[in-house]
């Protein structure tokens, strides 16, 4: 592979690191990513599901198609590394290689059209609002797969701590699905020096996120995964006063919608039985649902041997994450798989000090363009 190539990725991944945007803001990184597709005369649609955008490469003598994934968006973090190529949107950052997975599919599509051992049709997907705004659900229901049809899709994410440039393919469940919740207790707002004349919701509050703990070492079998973090607490203003509301707010996890199902019941059961027994109003709110990103056997099995046609290093035993990514939509749809490629040692994702390793920018571009061709065969 040429110097140049990863010479270039390089700069266009810096480029967009120093240009991070939030999620449903990705307007100037879909920008970059549709100039770099015109620069190679690579044909796209612009504005799928939000700024989302499919290029797509076509090759004769085939129906066969297969769908290639990449993430957008960026995070509201501030960035720490200090690296000369450091966010300059003030409290936004590449905090998850974002800015990595989008070069390397431009990588991908530099290599596919230069590569001509392969027939068929290769949808590059490159997806906006991943982190908890639902940008996959967002391009499919403006029509992914039907505008677009693809036989199956493939992704993958970079990973911090596992070796460089090593594929991580799971045969089952990658990550977690996700819910979003926030509970507000409603009780009597009055003086804290007479607390018997109030309703106190911060007791209620506090009472809470103790029982909520046990929802998963009590409902939960202990062979299987699930979580419920409390993550945000809000009550008061006044040292004086028991306020009138108080307010939780967290995220739970599985990797099966029927564990999901049960911990959101309990969750809603518990905080309506702790609302009674202190005198409180329970509102509770449980929304933003992503579905667990689980392979389809055959399919991780098929990108686990492109991996390894590739010259990559492919490992199996690495336990999946309660971490969420909404890859999972796409896999509702149609088969496919995700995996994790290694950023070798690193700060961890979403840290502020995170930074994508460019050394395996070429890696990833390879290795999706490794299933793509694999997919269409």
């Amino acid at each position: 592979m040429p110097d140049d190539f990863t010479t270039t990725l390089t700069v266009w991944r810096h480029y967009l690191h120093t240009h991070p945007e939030l999620s449903r803001q990705e307007h100037e990184t879909a920008a970059f990513v549709c100039a770099r597709l015109d620069e190679l005369g690579i044909p796209y649609e612009a504005g799928i599901g939000g700024h989302g955008v499919v290029a797509s490469l076509k090759r004769g003598g085939s129906n066969r198609s297969v769908g290639l994934r990449a993430d957008m968006d960026a995070l509201p973090i501030p960035e720490a590394t200090g690296k000369p190529y450091a966010s300059k949107n003030q409290g936004v950052m590449h905090a998850c290689g974002h800015d990595g997975h989008t070069t390397s599919l431009l990588g991908a599509a530099m290599l596919l059209q230069n590569d001509p051992d392969w027939v068929g049709q290769v949808h590059l997907v490159f997806q906006p609002a991943e982190e908890g705004f639902k940008g996959a659900h967002a391009m499919v229901e403006d029509g992914l797969f039907t505008r677009f049809p693809m036989e199956r899709i493939f992704g993958y994410h970079n990973w911090p701590g596992l070796e460089a440039g090593t594929v991580m393919m799971h045969p089952g469940p990658v990550m977690a699905g996700a819910a979003n919740f926030e509970i507000t207790l409603k009780g009597k707002a009055g003086h804290a020096g007479m607390p018997h004349l109030c309703a106190d919701p911060v007791q209620g509050i506090a009472h809470l996120i103790v029982a909520v703990n046990a929802i998963v070492a009590r409902n939960l079998p202990p062979l299987q995964a699930g979580v419920i973090s409390t993550c945000t607490l809000k009550a008061g203003e006044a040292q004086n006063q028991v306020p009138e509301r108080a307010s939780m707010g967290g995220t739970i996890r599985a990797f099966s919608t029927d564990v999901m199902d049960m911990l959101k019941r309990r969750l809603t059961e518990t905080a309506e039985g702790i609302a009674m027994a202190f005198g409180l109003e329970a509102q509770i709110r449980i929304g933003g649902d992503l579905a667990p990103t689980a392979n389809v056997p055959e399919e991780a099995e098929r990108a686990a041997a492109a991996a390894k046609a590739a010259g990559l290093k492919v490992r199996r035993d690495m336990e999946p994450t309660l971490g969420a990514e909404d890859f999972g939509r796409f896999l509702a749809d149609i088969p496919g798989a995700y995996a994790w490629i290694g950023n070798g040692p690193s700060a961890g994702l979403h840290n502020p000090a995170y930074d994508y390793n460019d050394e395996i920018l070429p890696v990833a571009a390879r290795f999706l363009v490794s299933c793509a061709k694999a997919a269409l065969r």
